[in-house]
């Protein structure tokens, strides 16, 4: 009698001998498993993973629990993701989970009766949330002031946060808060510099944002007012890795409430864009704007003749889009924009505008202006 174990391993034999040899495969490319193939990460100095219960009173805003809590170093409190307490609460939508999951859950299917509900409980809610979340922030930041600087893994600090998620109120409670540590516990923040404020407004994040970056991203008017008038007003905003500057941002935007603040505030807000292009050529491309390009012109002129890098200057981008007022706009202010050519085939923006079709058209300004002859 052949014992189980023979029969196993001649059946296991058979197996492998029809298995593909991986050489066959070129395409497959073998790598170590990762925590076979390096060392065991070191568990950072100085960190202390919070715990679930924490994190919930964190998101949830529930002071009461950290005051529970008996000699708490709110400092080293990280998630994984090295979020402090003030990361995770700034980045908890909690009117947004309580929209989901309650009452409006319910009336999905009665899409009017939803959106009169929606815009009751926003209102009606809103202000309570935002007031008890400013609770929560300076109460916090009242026991661990130096949490204002820390970073997380994307090299955020809580003012990041804060402008990514419209937190405006939160904006003024942090740099009025930077403003009073500056005054008594400059050594635990560790700033050499006198002017602690304008320090946190120029931290950048892995991307190189700033808050202003930010606040100009995602369209918070009233932010952006509150960071500049914080900060030196000959402070050279550099471009994030993106290319972009926050002036370029609120250009691709459209928005002209935040142009005039930017250029109205600022005294030396750089343009700059990706591939060459400037505030001017965003604008342009933005949409039939022309109130967004008249506020860039009446700062800067010369960028109308500014090209990027494949040769096109604003007026291009506008009369292959159509855009009717922007280049209307544009001839207005130097005309003579009209015969640049693009660096690849000469094309001058009135060629571009036959080629799209918009030429005989009567709401062309290529139609029925004098420009041209």
């Amino acid at each position: 009698m052949v014992s189980s174990l023979a029969r196993r391993r001649v059946r296991w034999q058979t197996r492998v001998r029809w298995l593909p040899r991986v050489r066959w495969l070129p395409w497959v490319r073998w790598k170590p498993h990762p925590i076979i193939a390096s060392k065991p990460e070191e568990r950072e100095q100085n960190i202390t993973y919070m715990d679930a219960s924490l994190y919930k009173a964190a998101a949830e805003g529930k002071i009461e629990v950290f005051n529970n809590y008996q000699e708490l170093d709110l400092e080293s409190q990280k998630t994984p993701n090295h979020d402090n307490v003030l990361h995770v609460n700034l980045a908890t939508h909690e009117l947004a989970a309580w929209f989901s999951n309650g009452i409006l859950s319910r009336t999905r299917s009665f899409p009017k009766l939803y959106f009169f509900i929606l815009l009751f409980l926003w209102f009606f809610i809103i202000k309570k949330k935002s007031e008890k979340r400013s609770d929560f922030i300076g109460q916090i930041l009242t026991k661990c002031p130096s949490l204002l600087l820390q970073t997380n893994a994307k090299g955020q600090t809580p003012l990041h946060v804060a402008a990514m998620n419209g937190h405006s109120a939160i904006v003024k409670l942090l740099i009025k808060s930077c403003a009073k540590a500056r005054d008594g516990d400059l050594e635990k923040l560790e700033m050499g510099q006198v002017n602690a404020v304008r320090e946190m407004l120029r931290i950048t994040d892995q991307e190189s944002n700033t808050a202003l970056h930010l606040a100009v991203k995602y369209g918070d008017v009233e932010m952006v007012k509150e960071l500049l008038e914080h900060e030196d007003p000959d402070f050279q905003y550099s471009a994030n890795k993106n290319q972009e500057t926050p002036l370029y941002l609120a250009a691709k935007r459209g928005d002209t409430g935040m142009l005039s603040i930017l250029l109205e505030i600022s005294n030396s807000t750089g343009h700059g864009g990706p591939h060459s292009r400037t505030a001017l050529h965003a604008a342009a491309m933005a949409g039939d704007i022309a109130a967004a390009t008249t506020i860039i012109l009446k700062k800067n002129r010369n960028l109308i003749k500014e090209r990027d890098e494949d040769g096109h200057t604003p007026l291009h981008y506008a009369a292959h889009l159509g855009c009717i007022s922007v280049v209307e706009e544009l001839l207005k202010t130097d005309v003579s924009a009209a015969y640049i050519g693009d660096r690849k085939l000469g094309m001058t923006p009135l060629l571009m505008a036959a080629r799209q079709g918009y030429l005989g058209t009567r709401q062309s300004p290529f139609s029925f202006h004098s420009w041209w002859y």
